[in-house]
């Protein structure tokens, strides 16, 4: 592997510096050293990422399924045997503490896994014709090209997740990595290389943030790329749609999230302060499934609030990644966090937990009494704080719980199951846990939101949907009769 501080896009399978050796680089959010020094990838440099994928596509995607098993399943061996590699990285470039790290290579490599137990299971059907003689066949078959867009925050994870059920599926793709981790990303596509796969099936293109826009327009415009799919903001996610839109190309769209968890009256508020904790300050609060808001019932209200600061108060912030909370990704987030809080305060709510803290080291913040009236009520913070909700009764909670334009993932506490099951159902969300965490993920699930959360479903067969056309077949086994 060549020096980690200095590495060049991955173009069928080799190393390709980019045009005019162009390079940026990306600064540890902690010491503000240089982490990484990657190739900044030109608009031609995109393209030729795509052509690659194109050329290596026929001789892919007729490969026979259990060959095409064998490769993914030795790539997720190399995934796993990197993980120090990749726990580096994560921490260099994003600040990642080593359990979330040491999480992303585990579950990352179990996805590539899950992914390849897919490839049999690319089946269609047959259907029964009016017409006699006549076998009509519903068929799946890979699409071609998919272009995967992938985010900082939990970057081996949806790394991986952006290129697995595609390539699964008979798919070349094109990986885009995120300008904040572009070694975490390089490093998916070399586990490629050491497992020997076939070559050209991933492309890596890095660049510099200037050049995001362009970059990912020529890629959804590439006639190659017949699928996208993009985790990351919804403001940018509204982009990737409109662009794709206008080339009639389908999206998978995995985008914000304000998840409420709801404390009901008949919760088991020792179980509930654990998982909100969890959900709310893992990775600093930065995982799209992080819990943004914690309603709670008047009943109950004050002896949750009391055990949830007590257990905040034990979660600190650090920057040599062994502390429950590490870094903030950059100065830019760890301000716009202090907003929301200074908001909310000067508004009314109360500070029950944390503060401030330094720089891009936030400890884990609490805020009581969050209306809104204030500006964390609805926007999403992505940082480690939470806010509380008190709510009147049940009904009332269902209603904050929707008052959101997003829709990923929720969270209901009570130990009366029916209840529970009945608020999930009108919980307006793509997924919902009861008597857990907001932040659950397994390779084999439907994953996705609803509303400003997005549409579409990575995970399981859900995602052989998603990355397949659907094709109708007919064979006539008999003469024809025809009216003309």
């Amino acid at each position: 592997m060549p020096d980690t501080a200095h590495l060049d896009l991955i173009v069928d399978s080799a190393s390709l510096k980019a045009e005019g050796g162009r390079t940026f680089r990306r600064l540890n959010p902690v010491t503000g050293d240089v982490a990484t020094i990657a190739a900044a990838a030109s608009v031609g440099d995109a393209k030729a990422a795509a052509d690659a994928a194109a050329a290596a596509f026929p001789a892919w995607s007729s490969m026979g399924p259990n060959a095409r098993r064998a490769v993914l399943l030795k790539v997720a061996d190399e995934l796993t045997a990197m993980a120090p590699d990749f726990i580096k990285a994560m921490q260099e470039e994003t600040g990642a503490t080593q359990a979330w790290a040491g999480f992303n290579c585990m579950l990352a490599a179990n996805m590539m896994r899950e992914a390849a137990s897919l490839t049999t299971l690319v089946a269609g059907e047959t259907i029964p014709s009016d017409k006699p003689g006549c076998v009509a066949l519903a068929i799946r078959q890979p699409a071609g090209v998919v272009l995967g867009i992938a985010p900082w925050n939990a970057p081996v994870i949806l790394g991986v997740r952006a290129i697995a059920t595609p390539l699964a599926c008979g798919n070349t793709v094109v990986l885009k990595a995120a300008e904040a981790c572009p070694r975490v990303h390089w490093l998916i596509a070399e586990a490629f290389n050491r497992a020997g796969a076939p070559k050209g099936i991933i492309s890596l293109v890095t660049n510099a943030t200037e050049d995001a826009a362009d970059i990912v327009g020529a890629l959804i415009d590439h006639p190659a790329v017949r699928r996208i799919n993009f985790t990351g903001s919804t403001h940018v996610g509204r982009i990737i749609a409109v662009r794709a839109a206008q080339q009639l190309k389908p999206c998978l769209l995995e985008l914000g999230g304000k998840a409420p968890m709801l404390v009901l009256e008949a919760a088991d508020l020792d179980e509930a302060v654990k998982a909100a904790a969890f959900g709310a300050f893992m990775n600093q609060g930065q995982i799209c499934m992080s819990t943004e808001r914690i309603i709670v019932v008047d009943a109950v209200a004050d002896a949750f609030v009391t055990k949830f600061a007590a257990k905040a108060a034990t979660m600190p912030a650090g920057g040599e990644g062994k502390t429950p909370l590490g870094t903030v990704v950059d100065q830019k987030s760890a301000d716009k966090v202090r907003e929301l809080m200074a908001d909310a305060v000067s508004k009314g709510a109360t500070l029950v937990a944390g503060g401030d803290g330094d720089g891009v080291l936030i400890p884990a913040s609490v805020l009581d009494g969050v209306t809104p009236a204030m500006r964390i009520y609805g926007e999403e913070s992505f940082g480690p704080v939470v806010s509380i909700v008190r709510a009147r009764d049940t009904e009332d909670a269902i209603r904050i719980a929707n008052d959101t334009e997003y829709g990923l993932t929720a969270s209901v506490f009570t130990t009366n199951i029916a209840e529970a099951f009945s608020v999930a159902a009108r919980i307006q969300s793509g997924m919902c846990h009861i008597n857990g965490a907001t932040v659950h993920d397994e390779a084999q699930m439907p994953f996705g939101g609803v509303k400003a959360s997005g549409y579409g479903r990575f995970g399981g067969r859900a995602g052989i949907n998603e990355f397949t056309d659907l094709r109708w077949i007919t064979i006539e086994t008999k003469p024809g009769h025809f009216p003309i």
